[in-house]
């Protein structure tokens, strides 16, 4: 090193190990004195009787290693000491599992230490007394309790991150292999990413390699093993590597420190799956520091390092003028540096330094009241978790979004006016326009990037600049949700389609009820329905109209439940809709009114039906009303099933708008076919949106032709077109 301090890392706690290999539990005094020593205004006092407070309270607990469990919470506050945490957060640390395993409460951790320590204690316990439904549900009921609890203060965190992190040292002792590897999973699928979102590296580097050694055993131990042979073979090389750059930074007038570490076992795992290489292949697994005094030395020893070294293209990231969303700042760049080994740079200022090191725990003020709260731009992700919380529908969707957001790697973009946007890898503009504001993303149509119109599943790119296109009339397409990354995005799109999935099938049930009273001669009375709603298990007449129209229960059963047919009544005979359809029953058709295709009604990919062709619809249980032509050869199937049968009719809603009809087109095999058959389906108005090629010749093709139109009468007017052109040898309205 030269000069100056050394590097600041996290300096976590190292139990002393006696004899028989039982950790001795840090002291009361040596805890008080390691908190005073950075914060000398700490609450001696209250860390005492915390301390205190917790041996008792854990009395004669043990630990799955056979230590007493008080060595548990000591150890946790070693890590938060470790972290130059306030007392409140030590004190926190003692107390975190008191509540939930002893006969303590929170009510006397209010009277003892305070409401806020008590808040925090509340925040940070697990809650394993909730009787949920599984494990997966509990991970995922806590972890919306922990969200909520964090977006209060985020000390919350930082607790049950030490927490985390202490019993994964210890889960090797845990004797049961599946909650090792549940325990193990859990900590790299969300609490490792979340020590990443706080920039908390060091502790995100153990979590995870800690998880990794539980899950991968094999895999790390192979790599381990080929790293030790690189340092045997390649002798000191990191020490050489770094004497080169210092020397030739110094002489570029560049006063810098600088340290040098082999990538951890995970994160060279990680990048061999990702980008399908062997490990002989990796050559960039160590990443070497460099930290200097300000903004523009960053700058100067880039550009000393650049003209010194090839760089490796594609490997250079600027994190100065573009931050992380976690506030980390940093120029990345890879070269073939000293000895012509391809070697990773990181170039900071020391500030930037303890924030990449230590995170959130870099800026704390110890002599403030109050903790830092969770606002500025390094907490807009908190923000969008409890967004997504808000939207989701219960808490493992909640989990499953959440995962979505933490988990993948960022891209840069920009507004219109140069205001940055963070976003996962492969966001798209749907996303773009969530992250600005939901009501934007509600309502975008369409997207500019960087000038171009372009379609809304297009993946954005670093730098790119994003305008949204929005319209007061547009409402979220379901089919969005295919191609959406964030968890943002996601969750408001599903909190819509089941919105209006709930509304339409009310509506549809309602339709259906009434056709179904009116048809046995009886009104329908929403009143006389409450009779009866204990029979099929629903809280009220919408949620009755809900289970119609998705087809849980048909009308008839809802029916004959308010009026039961007399013993000697015969039985109605049951005719299939197909056979006849006369003026009475198109009267009593279900008129298929502002139905959204995709939700609680499909059209029939067998036949395509169109505004004009007579319909029937087919009640599939949970999924609403397919809709197909009368004469479709698929109905034959339901023959056997009367009972699903529904009349239905266009009306001039569902008949507006475009609807895709089906042909099949036998062209000639010759130059200019495909191209006279476009023209003419675009001349006749019609826009084709799919197109596939069934079976080819010598002479003739085969041709199954997806295209938009608004009507029968529509479609029957290209069929007519296409037959008078010469190249096409015969046209017709494809079927099945």
């Amino acid at each position: 090193m030269q000069g100056g301090e050394p590097l600041p890392r996290i300096a976590t706690l190292t139990p002393i190990v006696a004899p028989e290999g039982r950790a001795v539990v840090m002291r009361q005094f040596d805890l008080v004195e390691r908190v005073k020593s950075y914060d000398p205004l700490a609450d001696e006092d209250a860390l005492n009787r915390a301390y205190v407070f917790s041996m008792k309270a854990h009395g004669s607990q043990k630990r799955a290693s056979g230590d007493p469990y008080f060595s548990h919470p000591v150890e946790v506050a070693g890590i938060l000491s470790g972290m130059k945490l306030d007392s409140a957060s030590i004190i926190t640390g003692l107390l975190h599992d008191t509540v939930e395993d002893t006969l303590a409460t929170l009510p006397d951790i209010e009277r003892l230490f305070g409401t806020d320590i008590m808040k925090l204690v509340d925040g940070v316990t697990k809650l394993s007394r909730l009787e949920l439904q599984s494990d997966q549900t509990k991970q995922a009921e806590n972890f919306r309790k922990l969200v909520l609890a964090m977006s209060e203060d985020i000390r919350v965190l930082l607790v049950k991150l030490a927490d985390r992190l202490h019993n994964m040292r210890t889960l090797h002792y845990i004797k049961d292999a599946d909650k090792r590897r549940r325990t193990a999973r859990e900590t790299m699928e969300i609490y490792a990413p979340l020590a990443e979102r706080i920039g908390m590296h060091d502790m995100k580097d153990e979590l995870e390699d800690l998880a990794f050694a539980e899950l991968y055993p094999e895999a790390r131990e192979s790599i381990k093993t080929r790293l030790a042979f690189l340092k045997d073979k390649g002798g000191d090389i990191v020490s050489r590597i770094l004497r080169e750059l210092r020397k030739t930074l110094a002489e570029g007038g560049v006063q810098a420190e600088l340290s040098g570490r082999e990538k951890s076992p995970y994160s060279i795992w990680r990048k061999m799956q990702r980008k399908n290489v062997t490990f002989e292949q990796l050559s960039d697994i160590m990443a070497l520091r460099v930290v200097v005094d300000s903004v523009e030395a960053c700058y100067h020893a880039l550009g000393v390092v650049h003209s010194h070294y090839p760089v490796v293209p594609g490997r250079f990231k600027d994190y100065l003028s573009t931050p992380k969303p976690n506030n980390y700042r940093s120029l990345h760049t890879g070269v073939i540096g000293p000895e012509r080994q391809r070697i990773e740079l990181q170039i900071r200022t020391r500030d930037m330094h303890e924030v990449a090191e230590l995170g959130v725990a870099a800026h704390w003020v110890y002599k403030q009241s109050t903790a830092p709260r969770t606002e500025g731009r390094q907490y807009r992700w908190m923000r969008e978790l409890l967004d997504i919380l808000e939207h989701a529908s219960d808490p493992q969707e909640f989990l499953e979004h959440t995962k979505l957001e933490m988990f993948q790697d960022q891209v840069f973009c920009f507004t219109p006016k140069g205001d940055l946007i963070e976003l996962p890898r492969g966001s798209t503009p749907v996303d773009f326009a969530y992250a600005v504001h939901s009501e934007i993303g509600d309502t975008c149509v369409g997207a500019k990037v960087n000038g171009k119109l372009v379609p809304l599943r297009t993946q954005l790119s670093n730098g790119d600049q994003v305008e949204v296109v929005t319209s007061k009339a547009q409402t979220p397409s379901p089919t969005w949700e295919r191609f959406v990354v964030t968890g943002k995005a996601r969750a408001r799109i599903r909190r819509f389609v089941r919105t209006q999935q709930r509304q339409q099938y009310l509506d549809l049930g309602k339709a259906i009820l009434q056709k179904a009273f009116r048809q046995e001669g009886h009104d329908l009375v929403e009143k006389a329905l409450g009779e009866v709603l204990s029979t099929f298990s629903v809280q009220n007449a919408d949620d009755l109209y809900v289970a119609v129209g998705e087809g849980i229960h048909t009308g008839r059963e809802v029916v004959h439940a308010l009026h039961p047919p007399k013993p000697d009544a015969r039985a109605a005979k049951v005719v299939p809709l197909a056979s006849a359809r006369g003026k009475r029953a198109a009267e009593n058709a279900v008129p298929i009114r502002g139905l959204i295709p995709g939700m609680a009604l499909h059209y029939a990919g067998c036949c395509h039906p169109l505004p004009g062709d007579r319909i029937v619809g087919i009640v599939h249980t949970g999924k609403g009303v397919t809709v197909h032509t009368i004469d479709c050869d698929t109905l034959a199937t339901f023959a056997d099933t009367p009972e699903r049968w529904l009349d239905v009719a266009w009306d001039d809603d569902a008949a507006a708008g475009a609807h895709v009809g089906r042909i099949s087109v036998t062209l000639g095999n010759e130059p200019g076919g495909l191209g006279s058959l476009t023209t003419v389906i675009g001349r006749g108005g019609g826009n084709i949106t799919n197109l596939k090629i069934t079976n080819r010749s010598v002479d003739f093709f085969e041709i199954l032709v997806d295209i938009e139109v608004q009507n029968l009468r529509h479609l029957t007017n290209i069929i007519a077109a296409l037959r008078a052109t010469p190249v096409i040898n015969s046209v017709e309205r494809a079927r099945g």
